[in-house]
């Protein structure tokens, strides 16, 4: 595996005297700022069977996208 430079191990939290394991990216959640990015982003995608919900109750909206299975 080639040498990843200190400055970078830093930025990953990784010690600077192991070497560098790439972690595995999580399945999080998809998350919009309105309910017509996230509809825009269902077509773009061809999703169908989906739902809505607003994680906030006050200030701005944030809004997720949960399929249904």
């Amino acid at each position: 595996m080639k040498k990843i430079h200190t400055r970078a191990k830093r930025k990953l939290y990784a010690a600077t005297h192991i070497k560098h394991v790439k972690r595995l990216g999580r399945n999080k959640p998809k998350a919009f700022k309105s309910e017509e990015k996230a509809l825009e982003w269902a077509k773009k995608n061809s999703l169908k069977d989906f739902e809505l919900r607003n994680l906030r109750e006050k200030g701005k909206p944030k809004i997720k996208f949960v399929i249904k299975n």
